[in-house]
């Protein structure tokens, strides 16, 4: 939460305490020139060992609470009636509203799920962004177009609109008579949409997607990966819900949905997935294709443990302590690299800090994978593994040529419960001092990759041996290796 401090500024304090601890480790810079080099500046590819804070992602990388670790020993290890998956099945209820619910091993395997069995081939499915698996599934399993209807104001790196994840509902009505209504396998809403920032949608506005669903007889799906974070966002932002709790919200987010998935690795902190609705007919027909790709009904891909755990994630996850924990630490984190003049995405969004890497590198061509430079030479002086979310981020076209990003952004991912403030300071820090000299990056060029996601195989190198010269240039500055 927020507190205010007497000088007038605002410092999020953390609601937990830490009971158990993990060491990590800063290698010196000679040492991280030489493992990245070694990963092919993919930061994907980089050890543990060589990391000093691990940013990459909010992904499985959370911290679980006391009452999950519980959750973890006390579960009914059973193959098929699990209790504790009935167990789960209520919380699903309580805190979503959803009568049906299967698990699945992550969120990329709802995503193929719902694509093989409501995707429409030769046709269209459309959402407010897409997120990388998200699109390779649409494309590759269901074998149709991945249109996104965003915002204007969503590609736009600085600004103060509250809803930057809002789908526009024009460019709805036009794509649905454009296609027409039995070419759209359905429409999706993501929260936050993660590729633009890890921006909200508004209340009002998925309640205009769903009316505009309802005319026209299509299926809404919610990817509620980072549903929580939306909420937190609707409750501080939207007019008409501050005098509501995180959980109402939630359950009024769930309720516009025909189905919901969601990545447990994210909101409940747990690895696994899910799929629910209140459809019978809609669950029906995901229902047999669950034990050919995932498991059993009653675990579908996921351990009975990890289903005790994410059954306990689910209740706790709207916790405003804990909806809010990585919101207001990217909160502080982005405005004070934003007073410092250095380029990030506003407003603050969910999942992460978001360096505008054009911005940050402007001598950088878009040849030179821009977000994926940037990410590398921060590893180099700071330890602090980010992630790349532009063009690397991108598959080829059908001819061999780049299709390069709309947003290059330098992704440094806050995991809940996870890094303290001061941890935060340190990053500011190097990257107060990368954006002195960042004149120093030269790009990257690809050396190997992969047909698709390249961003997880892929391998680079350094044009012009840059790094060797921004390695040289921060241990002259800071008097040694550190």
């Amino acid at each position: 939460m927020l507190v205010k401090l007497a000088n007038g500024k605002e410092l999020p304090v953390e609601m937990h305490k830490a009971r158990m601890v993990q060491k990590i480790r800063l290698i010196p810079a000679e040492d991280r020139l030489k493992a990245i080099q070694e990963a092919g500046y993919n930061t994907f590819l980089l050890r543990t060992k060589d990391v000093y804070l691990d940013m990459l992602t909010d992904s499985g990388v959370n911290s679980m609470s006391d009452n999950q670790y519980a959750a973890l020993m006390n579960a009914d290890d059973a193959y098929a009636g699990s209790q504790t998956f009935y167990d789960f099945a209520d919380a699903v209820k309580d805190v979503l509203g959803y009568e049906h619910v299967m698990n699945v091993h992550q969120g990329r395997a709802a995503e193929h799920l719902l694509s093989k069995v409501f995707g429409k081939p030769g046709g269209v499915t459309i959402t407010n962004y897409h997120f990388t698996t998200t699109k390779a599934h649409i494309e590759l399993t269901s074998q149709s177009v991945c249109l996104e209807l965003y915002a204007d104001e969503a590609l736009k790196t600085k600004s103060q609109h509250p809803f930057k994840g809002n789908m526009d509902i024009q460019k709805l009505k036009d794509a649905i008579k454009k296609w027409g209504r039995e070419k759209v396998g359905f429409v999706r809403m993501e929260a936050t949409t993660n590729l633009l920032g890890g921006q909200p949608f508004s209340m009002e506005n998925l309640k205009e997607v769903r009316k505009i669903c309802d005319q026209n007889g299509l299926m809404l799906i919610l990817d509620g990966s980072l549903l929580t974070e939306n909420a937190y966002f609707i409750w501080k932002r939207e007019k008409g819900y501050a005098n509501k709790t995180i959980a109402e919200i939630v359950k009024e987010m769930a309720a516009q949905a025909d189905i919901y998935y969601m990545s447990g690795r994210k909101n409940t902190c747990v690895r696994g997935g899910m799929i629910a609705t209140n459809n019978k007919a809609l669950f029906g027909q995901l229902e047999p294709w669950l034990p050919v790709y995932e498991g059993f009904f009653t675990y579908g891909g996921m351990s009975m443990r990890e289903i005790g755990a994410m059954g306990v994630g689910l209740r706790e996850m709207v916790d405003p302590a804990v909806a809010g924990s990585s919101c207001e630490q990217i909160k502080y984190f982005v405005e004070t690299l934003d007073g410092m003049g250095i380029p990030v995405v506003t407003p603050p969004g969910g999942l992460a800090c978001h360096i505008d890497a054009r911005k940050f590198a402007p001598n950088l061509a878009k040849e030179g994978y821009i977000a994926g430079a940037v990410v590398a030479a921060l590893y180099i002086v700071s330890g602090v593994r980010a992630m790349e979310r532009g063009t690397i981020s991108m598959d080829r076209d059908k001819d061999g040529n780049d299709v390069y990003a709309d947003l290059e952004l330098a992704r440094i991912a806050i995991p809940r419960r996870v890094y303290t403030i001061s941890h935060i300071e340190y990053i500011i820090d190097r990257l107060q001092w990368l954006h002195k000299n960042r004149e120093l990056i030269k790009g990257l060029k690809f050396v190997s990759e992969p047909p698709v996601l390249r961003f997880f195989l892929g391998k680079l190198d350094a044009l012009d041996q840059w790094s060797r010269k921004l390695c040289d240039a921060f241990k002259k500055d800071f008097g040694g290796d550190w």
